[in-house]
């Protein structure tokens, strides 16, 4: 469905960030995005969806296809409205509106009728219950896993092909990254909606997915499947702290991992 092909891209016309970015995601799959902080994950998905203009920046080589079509040269509305949708970190929401408020503004573009509407809400209250009984609260009080639940059923009425998910664990309780990530796969089994999801929690993430990528400064440094990336023991140390023994590491002696790793040497 979606093929990233060997994209660069600069902001302000000088930084580069992106070196050579090759990836896909295909029909009704789910896809991981690994890294640290600052490897350009979150750019890679403004890259797809359209938001690197928003921030000056630019695919300056390579190219973006959707379905068979080029999109990275679309404006954001237009490859919106071809099915890409990307929740960003943080959970922004319109904080002054009530839940059900924010689910519909999700669905403003689509000039669908009421009864429509009526029937996609449903839908988003069938993947997150909970947020029937908040419908009419205002979104500006919920809880962070609350909130969570909002952007991502937002996201849902626009009724998306390919979901971009930005770091939706950030700032969560562990048993609330569980629950999220619970309804992302039921979300993925029951509507078939792809997904490429941005995650520093790697253990969750390769559990969820069926194939994934490791980004490091910029590059794509591993892919694979998702059960066999778990079981690398560059993964394992780097990712999940674990040494090949199952013991885990202390902080002093994987702070300087970058410059031991076996796949950047």
């Amino acid at each position: 469905m979606l093929k990233v092909n060997n994209i660069e891209v600069v902001y302000s016309d000088v930084i580069l960030v992106l070196r050579g970015v090759t990836l896909e995601v295909p029909d009704g799959e789910i896809v991981s995005l690994l890294g640290a902080n600052g490897a350009g994950k979150s750019t890679t998905l403004k890259s797809i969806s359209g938001l690197l203009v928003a921030e000056d920046g630019e695919v300056t080589r390579g190219g973006i296809e959707f379905d068979g079509v080029r999109i990275d040269n679309l404006p954001a509305d237009e490859i919106v409205r071809m099915g890409i949708v990307q929740v960003l970190e943080g959970r922004p929401l319109f904080g002054h509106l009530t839940v059900e408020e924010n689910l519909r503004t999700g669905a403003l573009f689509r000039n669908a009728s009421a009864a429509q509407l009526r029937q996609d809400i449903d839908e988003v209250y069938h993947f997150f219950p909970r947020l029937l009984d908040f419908r009419n609260r205002t979104s500006g009080y919920l809880s962070g896993g609350e909130q969570q639940m909002v952007v991502i059923g937002r996201a849902l009425m626009a009724k998306p092909k390919l979901m971009l998910l930005d770091e939706p664990s950030l700032g969560l309780a562990p048993m609330l990254v569980q629950q999220i990530f619970d309804i992302i796969k039921q979300i993925n089994k029951e509507s078939g909606v792809s997904m490429l999801i941005v995650e520093q929690n790697a253990n969750v993430a390769l559990k969820a997915a069926k194939s994934a990528y490791v980004m490091e400064t910029g590059r794509i440094v591993m892919d694979g499947e998702a059960k066999e990336l778990a079981n690398n023991a560059d993964i394992k140390e780097f990712y999940l702290g674990l040494t090949q023994l199952g013991e885990r590491k202390s902080y002093r002696e994987v702070k300087h991992y970058k410059r031991r790793k076996r796949w950047l040497g």
